[in-house]
């Protein structure tokens, strides 16, 4: 299976540049594809002159590659200019096997769809396509001072879907937004939930991971984890904090500049000036691996304000680590936050409104521990075995309908 992540690589640490919740997803479900015996090769654009031609991921997922473009410094929005060499990559490639040697094509991302769409033609196999954000939705719900998304990435998804054979979506709103707003065929829409990984996301010590982060022992922590863009809103939880009635409350802001964030990388800090807040404000790095699951087990309560988010892993794996979560009422975060029960989601990103609503949840530990527990119960609820089990159904429903196809354009052609 030829796997295409055009603009961000696997291989890159969640929470910088473009990197975020869509290579967490990839490097999850190919590893799991894999122990299923699914050979994968990951396309990805090569961000540096010492990267190999070919990398490991894991056994069974090897991650190629290709030069489109500069190395360095070429930003997501230029990158439609660099299609055409990334996809001349990746035709060479498959050139120099045996004819046949692709069964499958999984598209991850809008740009990933338009090589993909050229790919599949070629080496007559169907396209999977999966969108993680969607143009339209997003500027239906636009961060103030945030860019809108271009006609032509618009008009990039819309041939997308009308050429996949199948269509991931990993919520029941993203599947409507997608006939609603693209015109996708209802038979062609699959809903795949992503997971989170049960054994690295758990409960453990709040105490040692505060110790761990070098964080305070005492006090209530407010996390958020993410890349710092108008999207993801990170400054509505420093404008909370502003009005905030508890002077006990740290603000945890994990993540780096990334997108339109790009241009004022030090926004963050300047508005937690402004507000003189700065000294209840803690900026970390990203953090991977255990320390980010240290992370939500340090926080009382994690906050995702996002603008739009197609699922939002960070606030599943938050759950997992028995730690509540707070979010915005928007796209998946209605499904991957059980308002009342794992949770609170919020309609809209009012600051007073949101520090209000913390402000009541930490002050009342019972109702926090009652979230807890059933954070724990719905992050349960996925897996990204179970997320893998389900897009082999995808993957052999599209294998077999895409193979009939083919039988009866050949008969068709033989009769003539």
């Amino acid at each position: 299976m030829a796997m295409l992540s055009v603009h961000t690589s696997p291989l890159h640490q969640p929470g910088t540049g473009d990197a975020g919740g869509m290579n967490v997803y990839i490097v999850e479900v190919s590893k799991r594809l894999a122990q299923a015996g699914v050979e994968i090769e990951v396309f990805t654009r090569t961000t540096g002159r010492d990267l190999p031609q070919c990398a490991e991921l894991a056994p069974g997922v090897t991650v190629r590659h290709i030069s489109a473009g500069p190395f360095e410094g070429l930003a997501k929005e230029d990158l439609p200019a660099q299609l055409c060499a990334f996809t001349h990559g990746v035709l060479g490639v498959e050139a120099a096997r045996p004819p046949g040697w692709y069964d499958l094509l999984a598209s991850h991302y809008w740009l990933s769809g338009q090589v993909g769409w050229l790919a599949k033609d070629r080496w007559g196999v169907p396209l999977v396509h999966t969108a993680h954000t969607l143009a339209k939705v997003k500027n239906l719900q636009l961060a103030a001072g945030d860019r809108a998304e271009p006609m032509g990435r618009v008009v990039g998804e819309e041939q997308v879907v009308e050429q996949a054979d199948r269509l991931v979506a990993n919520t029941p709103t993203e599947a409507r937004e997608l006939i609603d707003l693209y015109g996708a065929p209802l038979e062609r829409v699959a809903i795949v939930a992503p997971g989170v990984d049960l054994q690295r996301f758990r409960p453990g010590s709040r105490a040692a991971a505060r110790a761990r982060l070098g964080l305070p022992e005492r006090g209530r922590i407010v996390a958020f984890v993410g890349r710092i863009q108008p999207l993801k809103a990170p400054d509505v939880l420093i404008r909370a904090l502003a009005e905030s009635d508890s002077a006990d409350v740290t603000a945890l802001i994990v993540g780096g500049p990334s997108g339109s964030g790009l241009d004022r990388p030090t926004a963050l800090i300047e508005l937690a000036d402004t507000l003189g807040v700065r000294d209840r404000v803690r900026f970390l790095p990203p953090q991977a691996g255990d320390r980010l699951a240290d992370v939500y087990r340090a926080a009382d309560v994690v906050a995702v304000p996002s603008h739009n988010e197609s699922f939002g892993l960070v606030a599943l794996e938050a759950q997992a680590c028995g730690t509540p979560v707070v979010a915005a009422a928007v796209g998946g975060l209605v499904t991957a936050v059980r308002d009342g029960i794992s949770g609170v989601l919020i309609d809209g990103h009012d600051p007073a409104i949101w520090g209000r609503v913390l402000d009541k949840l930490l002050a009342e530990p019972k109702r926090l521990a009652e979230l807890s527990a059933g954070a724990l119960r719905h992050a349960h609820d996925f897996s990204w075995d179970r997320t893998a089990e389900r897009l082999l159904d995808v993957y052999g429903e599209a294998m077999t309908e895409h193979r009939a196809r083919r039988e009866l354009e050949l008969a068709g052609c033989a009769r003539w």
